[in-house]
């Protein structure tokens, strides 16, 4: 076989593969310039763009994972008390939705509770164990994540020195919030 043949052979045989990625990263940033939307348990529907302008903190999380439980009285007092961040909550892991509402009541969770799935999770990004928080910033572009247990300080501090600094994140890619 002659070398040059073999290189044109190689080539061939990594064309679909080639495509296949460009057509993936393709749709994958369509997928993420759009967004979300999700309809929360009383129905109305919260859509990324709707809350431009806003930090927007999308938390999964489940009524057994004891992390969960623990950074919701945090999660409440941010969404109450700053009007420049939304807060939606998607319960992951259920049986009984009514289950879960009840348990919403007890924990006066006051901000929106959206039954989550596999196909709501896809819209965000991962959700490898709970509780799970992703975070968009003003302008509606992945700005953190963070996989397990999230402060209300461990948010206000990366916000704030998010909005203070002058790159911006300028990769686009979401960055690791830090451990309480």
């Amino acid at each position: 076989m002659r070398p040059d043949f073999q290189y044109e052979s190689m080539k061939i045989k990594h064309y679909p593969v080639i495509l296949l990625l460009c057509l993936l990263t393709f749709f994958s940033s369509i997928a993420q310039a759009q967004g979300f939307s999700f309809t929360d348990t009383s129905g109305k529907i919260h859509s990324l763009t709707d809350y431009r302008g806003k930090w927007v903190l999308v938390n999964f999380w489940a009524t057994w994972c004891p992390p969960c439980l623990e950074e919701i009285p945090d999660l409440v007092s941010l969404y109450e008390s700053r009007k420049d961040v939304m807060v939606i909550g998607i319960v992951m892991d259920y049986r009984d939705p009514r289950t879960v509402l009840k348990f919403v009541d007890s924990l006066a969770i006051s901000y929106p509770i959206v039954f989550g799935s596999k196909s709501v999770a896809a819209q965000v990004g991962p959700v490898s164990m709970l509780p799970t928080t992703y975070l968009f910033n003003p302008a509606g572009r992945p700005a953190a994540y963070k996989v397990g247990i999230i402060s209300r300080k461990s948010l206000e501090d990366f916000m704030q020195e998010y909005s203070a600094s002058s790159a911006k994140n300028q990769s686009g890619e979401p960055v690791q919030l830090r451990s309480r």
